[in-house]
C-alpha cells in the first residue's frame, strides 16, 4: 500500500472514529440515594471533540487536492489536531469523576468537590480508549504525510491549466485534445 493511500485512508478513518467515538457514552455513574445509572457522552464532557475530530477528516480531504508544500503543513495540523484529541480525551480518562462534576452539579445543585462525594458508582467505557487511540494514530499519521507527503505523486497534466499543458509542447494526448475542444479549438486543424 503507497504511503498516500495509507496516510489519506488512515486519516478520514481515525477522523471518523474520533467522532463516533465522542458520540457515546464515555462516563456512567449513579449516586447515593437513587438507583438511577447517568450515561454522559464524550461530546457532553468536552464540546471541542466534535470540531477537533470533523478538522481531522477535512484535512484528509484536503491532502487529496494538496500540492507538496501544503501537505506538509496539513501534515503538521493533522499532528496538532491528533495532540488536541488525545489532550481532550485524557481529561476524561485521569478523572473520570471530575470530567461529570458538572452533570452532577445539575442533577443534585451540589457544586465543588462534595458534589463526587454522592457519586457511589461509575464507570469509564472503552469509547474513552477508542478516542485516545484515534487521537494518537491521528499524530502518527500527520507526521507521516510529513515525512512523505513531497513525494507523493501530482495530479497531473489533467488538472494543469492550458498555458501549462501548451508550454511543455510534445505531442497532444487525448486530455490535451479535449482541453483543446472546451477552450474552442479544433485539435485535428494541425493535421490536416
Amino acid at each position: 500500500m503507497s504511503p498516500k493511500l495509507l496516510s489519506l485512508g488512515g486519516i478520514a478513518i481515525v477522523g471518523g472514529a474520533g467522532l463516533l467515538a465522542g458520540a457515546q457514552t464515555w462516563v456512567s455513574f449513579m449516586l447515593d440515594g437513587t438507583h438511577d445509572i447517568e450515561p454522559v457522552t464524550g461530546h457532553a464532557l468536552n464540546p471541542a471533540l466534535s470540531p477537533v475530530a470533523i478538522a481531522i477528516v477535512a484535512a484528509a480531504l484536503a491532502l487529496t487536492i494538496a500540492g507538496p508544500v501544503f501537505r506538509r503543513v496539513l501534515g503538521v495540523l493533522v499532528a496538532l489536531l491528533g495532540a488536541g484529541l488525545v489532550a481532550l480525551t485524557l481529561n476524561v480518562a485521569q478523572a473520570p469523576l471530575a470530567a461529570v462534576s458538572g452533570r452532577i452539579t445539575e442533577i443534585t445543585g451540589i457544586a465543588g468537590g462534595a458534589s463526587t462525594t454522592m457519586v457511589v458508582w461509575s464507570q469509564v467505557s472503552a469509547w474513552v480508549w477508542v478516542s485516545l487511540a484515534a487521537g494518537l494514530l491521528a499524530a502518527l499519521l500527520g507526521v507521516l504525510v510529513v515525512l512523505t507527503g513531497g513525494r507523493w505523486a501530482t495530479g497531473g497534466r489533467k488538472y494543469d491549466s492550458g498555458a501549462a499543458t501548451k508550454s511543455r509542447g510534445g505531442a497532444p494526448d487525448r486530455i490535451s485534445d479535449w482541453d483543446a475542444l472546451s477552450d474552442g479549438d479544433d485539435p485535428t486543424a494541425e493535421i490536416r
